[in-house]
């Protein structure tokens, strides 16, 4: 399996506990700039304004099996909660474009660390996307 970010995350939170919980909680704004070997996959991206965010969690621990949601005393399995701490740390995070300049994308609701890698970004559908 190869995984290459395609960006990086420029955002307000340069450690762990300045991050919100969910990015939804948060009209910070970040910036997300596409490396130029990808630039052209930004064609279009304008036509719509929420978008799922994917990038890598990279300060995040990765042997860590079990964890305590927030609100929680009893742990539970990291794949039925949201824990950064998982064998594969990767997130995902519904934005809603601000800006779009070249190939930086200026949105917010984002709760990336900065200098995340950006591993993909796809649109969200209401009708695919919702129950």
């Amino acid at each position: 399996m190869k995984l290459k970010a395609i960006g990086i995350i420029h955002s307000p939170y340069k450690e762990k506990k300045d991050a919100p919980r969910q990015g939804r909680y948060s009209e910070e704004i970040s910036e997300i700039t596409v490396f130029d070997e990808y630039k052209d996959g930004l064609q279009d991206i304008e036509r719509k304004n929420h978008y799922y965010v994917l990038y890598w969690l990279d300060r995040a621990e990765r042997d860590k099996l079990k964890g305590v949601p927030p609100g929680r005393t009893e742990e539970r399995g990291v794949f039925s909660i949201r824990s950064p701490a998982r064998p594969n740390p990767i997130a995902m995070c519904l934005v809603e474009i601000v800006k779009v300049e070249g190939n930086t994308l200026t949105v917010k609701w984002l709760d990336a660390l900065d200098g995340s890698p950006l591993i993909d970004i796809k649109p969200f559908w209401p009708e695919t996307d919702c129950i």
